[in-house]
């Protein structure tokens, strides 16, 4: 018999994804309404959003949050093309797609970079990355993602921070998926730019990027923008002056990702959001490896966000059946995107708990029975 099928509040399927992600039926709600742009109230949430967003990162008033229209490649091609000055040079740490994504965005906006990469599974060569600012001082900045969801690898953020601090070099970051979840202590953790977006960790809705920006470091940034659209710095002064975008912003994401942080605020901030995520973490996959599924990462290097495992090379296991199957019951997964290995991908954040981690490793079982499958070995171990 099958087992009933799993939903959120409003009855849409559970997103086990990286973000989009399952948000509360509060945070939906408070979409239903229209605000006009330049309305009082509404400027009075801007300036709140932003407030808030420092505070998480506890910034104080050497950092100043500075939305940015669209999805968080927006916001890191802004903050990559706002604080690299055109005779800048970047050092792009690489270990997934998001990292390859940020050397590309240098190479169309003609910032010089050079790329240092390890693979998906493994984390960057912090040696290697002391000798390489030791070696070139043209080197001015370093991109870093906090959390590659290409493998749902946690890279070792501070470790890298005091690196690039002790060389006197700048701290460009990437913490999309991480940011909410994992700690970000401006006050401790030394970096000119830290970009995330409304509909990861913070579990509000897509369409709004932000970049937490060091106001000395954004201060100098004036005239780098490489568009109009994408200036970090000339947004900032807009908002700044009058609590208004340049041009017009998504509303309703915006009013939404308001109540979606009032709402991580009363489930305790980073610590009890990433707490939740950790359980949910520990509970798929400890359910998933009892069923004998392999994850890629070992538990050290895992981040509380997605887990990659690898894919069973028994030929039952088909995996656009098995997806269909767990889409049927309720629960959306990913694909997987990694190179070093054939893999599918199970996120643990958004609005879901244990009980939903339970509930898709006992569909996952009882799809595996319906499939005949007998083995779960990938290919290394076939």
């Amino acid at each position: 018999m099958a087992a009933s099928r799993a939903a959120s509040e409003t009855g849409d399927p559970l997103l086990l994804t990286p973000g989009p992600l399952t948000t509360s039926k509060s945070v939906k709600a408070v979409m239903v309404h229209d605000w006009g742009s330049r309305d009082a109230n509404f400027v009075a949430i801007n300036v709140a959003v932003r407030k808030r967003i420092v505070e998480i990162a506890n910034g104080g008033s050497s950092y100043s949050a500075v939305p940015m229209q669209g999805s968080g490649t927006f916001a890191v091609e802004a903050m990559l093309t706002s604080f690299v000055p055109r005779a800048g040079k970047v050092l792009v740490l690489v270990n997934g797609a998001y990292g390859h994504r940020a050397a590309r965005i240098c190479a169309i906006a003609g910032r010089a970079h050079v790329v240092q990469e390890t693979p998906e599974d493994t984390p960057p060569d912090l040696a290697k990355l002391e000798a390489a600012l030791a070696a070139d001082k043209g080197i001015t900045h370093v991109f870093a993602v906090h959390c590659e969801t290409t493998s749902g690898i946690l890279n070792p953020l501070e470790e890298i921070a005091a690196i690039v601090a002790r060389n006197g070099r700048r701290l460009l970051v990437d913490s999309m998926s991480a940011f909410g979840a994992l700690p970000v202590d401006a006050a401790k953790l030394k970096f000119d730019a830290l970009a995330a977006s409304s509909n990861k960790c913070l579990e509000g809705v897509p369409g709004l990027g932000f970049v937490i920006c060091r106001v000395a470091a954004l201060d100098e940034a004036k005239g780098n923008a490489t568009t109009l659209v994408l200036d970090l710095h000339d947004q900032w002064q807009a908002l700044e002056k009058t609590g208004q975008y340049r041009f017009t912003p998504p509303i309703h994401v915006i009013v939404s990702l308001h109540q979606a942080i009032e709402e991580f605020l009363a489930e305790g901030g980073q610590k009890g959001r990433g707490g939740r995520y950790a359980e949910n973490c520990r509970v798929l996959v400890g359910g998933m490896k009892a069923l004998g599924f392999l994850t890629l990462l070992p538990d050290r290097l895992q981040a509380p966000i997605i887990v990659t495992f690898r894919m069973p090379t028994d030929p039952n296991f088909r995996f656009q059946a098995f997806y269909d199957a767990l889409k049927e019951r309720g629960y959306v997964i990913y694909p997987g995107k990694l190179t070093v290995a054939d893999s599918f991908r199970i996120g643990c954040i958004g609005r879901l708990d244990a009980d939903h981690m339970r509930g898709v490793v006992a569909a996952v079982r009882e799809i595996l029975a319906e499939m005949k499958v007998r083995s779960l070995a990938p290919a290394e171990a076939a």
